[in-house]
């Protein structure tokens, strides 16, 4: 019975998302009351497990997030992010023009919201076609092909930061294994398949190429913009690093494990992106406070997501369901890492949000971290490849690709679809030889 309890709750919350295209936390609010209450508690139990949940979840990502929206728009009004595209396309030669629009779009991709990212990055791609007379996919795949792997599986990104809470994970270990994973599925899932697309070569809209773009004299010079782009990454990885080493001063760890804790390293990288792209760059306070004003508007939504998904995941633990479902999927023979990834790729399928996708698996598969004692790091990685699986016509992203480079439904299938089931699946793999290597 509970297990068809939650098959119709997750049921209810594809119609309403996916079909009646209610708002997605006022969907998942209901989809939780439906469990909570078809399970038999209380009302008041009910409503104090989704405030419970949501305070829980939005507690650390609040900051997380909001400075990371920050920081990812302080790169795009400054022009640190064109001018890292700008220097990238203009180092390699034409016939490695593809690898050069992967690093733009892993770099920039980290501190920058996909649909932010998209969006100031893709007519960077039109120019680069038109000025090498390249296929416009073989270039524009492989970027997009980074772009979404750092948005599924890298902290500080809202799904990723937000399974690292729920599963009890180590965001500095997880944005490590996660470098070690994205690489292979972007280079599969961008330069190698965009080469067999040269074929397709659509003409995208006029009204599609309007971007702003900067001066060559406005641009912050590009080490600056590399080093504050990926700032977050570095202080992150420091603390990683340091944990692995067999012997470390303790003066040295203490410093480490200070600026590479999430929330200061977030902190430490937003006021000095203030310095180095704002105050440097002749902006004033009053200036610089309205974009990250600005900034801070554009992630609410997202926020409201996570809190309706920790709502739901609250009431899976308090109902007893989750420790259920726990137990019925220790029982099937395969690893909990396979199992997360499958689970939430069935979730992307029919809701199309990688971010619904991966929070919603979350509150089912947590169970399993604990009785199978899996690396939470790696279930964090799993569920997040399993987000990304055959985006297709109920997802955003499919929308933005199709209209952008102005292509039918069906080409977009043959492409962007193929893409994203690509690095997902490739990013599975990895996944279960780096837990093979590390168990």
């Amino acid at each position: 019975m509970p297990l068809i309890i939650v098959l119709l709750g997750i049921a209810i919350l594809i119609l309403l998302i996916g079909y009646v295209k209610l708002d997605t936390f006022i969907s998942f609010i209901i989809a939780t009351l439906f469990i909570g209450l078809a399970m038999g508690l209380p009302v008041a139990t009910v409503t104090k497990a989704i405030q419970t949940g949501i305070g829980n979840t939005l507690g650390f990502l609040v900051i997380i997030l909001g400075l990371g929206a920050m920081l990812g728009k302080l790169v795009a009004e400054s022009g640190a992010a064109q001018q890292i595209a700008n220097s990238l396309i203009a180092a390699f030669p034409s016939k490695y023009v593809q690898w050069a629009v992967v690093l733009t779009g892993f770099i920039v991709g980290i501190p920058m919201f996909y649909s932010v990212g998209f969006v100031i990055l893709v007519p960077l791609v039109f120019t680069i076609a038109a000025t090498t007379r390249l296929p416009l996919l073989y270039i524009g795949l492989p970027m997009l092909a980074a772009l979404s792997v750092t948005h599924g599986y890298l902290p500080p990104h809202p799904a990723p930061t937000a399974l690292v809470v729920d599963f009890g994970a180590d965001m500095s270990k997880t944005l490590l294994y996660g470098l070690i994973v994205a690489i292979p599925a972007i280079i599969i899932g961008g330069p190698l398949f965009g080469s067999t697309l040269k074929k397709y070569n659509p003409t995208p809209l006029k009204a599609m190429m309007a971007s702003k773009t900067f001066e060559k004299s406005e641009l912050p010079p590009l080490s600056t913009s590399i080093l504050t782009a990926l700032l977050p990454v570095i202080l992150l990885l420091s603390s990683a690093v340091i944990d692995l080493l067999p012997a470390k001063p303790s003066a040295v760890e203490a410093v480490v494990d200070f600026i590479g804790n999430p929330i200061i390293a977030m902190l430490l990288t937003v006021l000095i992106a203030l310095y180095t792209l704002g105050i440097q760059r002749g902006k004033t306070m009053t200036e610089l406070t309205s974009i990250c004003g600005e900034a801070v508007k554009g992630v609410a939504v997202i926020l409201l997501i996570i809190a309706g998904a920790g709502a739901l995941k609250e009431v899976l633990v308090v109902s007893e369901v989750s420790q259920f479902l726990g137990e019925k999927l220790q029982g099937i023979n395969a690893s909990p890492l396979l199992l997360a990834w499958s689970i939430a790729a069935v979730i992307r399928v029919c809701v199309g949000s990688a971010t619904v996708a991966g929070l919603t698996s979350a509150g089912i598969v947590l169970p399993l971290i604990a009785s199978t004692g899996v690396d939470p790091n790696l279930m964090v990685l799993a569920t997040g490849a399993g987000s990304l699986m055959f985006s297709h016509v109920n997802d955003g992203g499919f929308w933005m690709f199709k209209e952008f480079f102005n292509m039918s439904v069906k080409d977009t299938l043959k492409t962007w679809s193929v893409m994203e089931t690509i690095v997902s699946v490739v990013g599975l793999i990895g996944i279960l030889i780096l837990n093979s290597i590390l168990h």
